[in-house]
């Protein structure tokens, strides 16, 4: 992954009413290509070579907004597909989006939303969703927090300061009491 790449990506998406393919590991790779940006910057820093540095920096600052750009755009899309209850296309993170959204649009009120049943049929002429369910409550980080792990051992996390997340209410409980998360309802 690189620069290239999401700029072709962008365009792309801004050239299509549909959402464009993209690999799996999509996000992960950029998530890994913002970490090879920020090293990179780090050790031209550290060996004194300012435009190096500089440079690396553009970089990094051009990958992000591309990348806040192709959000937008995509998220726009699947938002249209949750309300018209067709999904394709998604990654697996989108595919979660969608199954929130749907239930959101279905007024589910169902207690929580496990991984299996996020599964999402890739074909487009599926038009029906199978019912999932959703969460009624999800938590607002209030601080930066490492991975946690409920009492099944399952890993959550790590989660900054300021994210919307969808944890067990065991794990909700515990944070609500430290003050670390609010818990906020999901209501019909």
């Amino acid at each position: 992954m690189d620069i290239v790449k999401l700029r072709e990506l962008l365009e792309g998406e801004l050239s299509s009413q549909e959402l464009t393919k993209l690999d799996e590991e999509f996000y992960r790779e950029f998530d890994s290509l913002i970490k090879a940006l920020k090293l990179s910057a780090e050790s031209s820093r550290e060996r004194g070579e300012d435009v190096e540095e500089r440079l690396y920096l553009a970089q990094l600052s051009i990958a992000e907004k591309l990348m806040r750009e192709i959000i937008k755009i995509r998220l726009h899309k699947i938002v249209d597909l949750a309300v018209e209850g067709v999904p394709y296309g998604m990654t697996e993170e989108e595919k979660r989006i969608f199954t929130i959204l749907r239930a959101f649009i279905e007024r589910e009120e169902l207690l929580e939303v496990p991984e299996e049943a996020v599964e999402v049929k890739e074909e487009a002429e599926e038009k029906e969703v199978p019912k999932k369910r959703v969460p009624k409550e999800a938590y607002i980080i209030k601080v930066d927090l490492p991975r946690i792990l409920d009492p099944e051992l399952k890993e959550y996390g790590p989660f900054r300061a300021g994210d919307l997340v969808i944890i067990p209410r065991s794990l909700g409980k515990v944070l609500v009491e430290r003050e670390a998360a609010e818990k906020i309802r999901i209501s019909p």
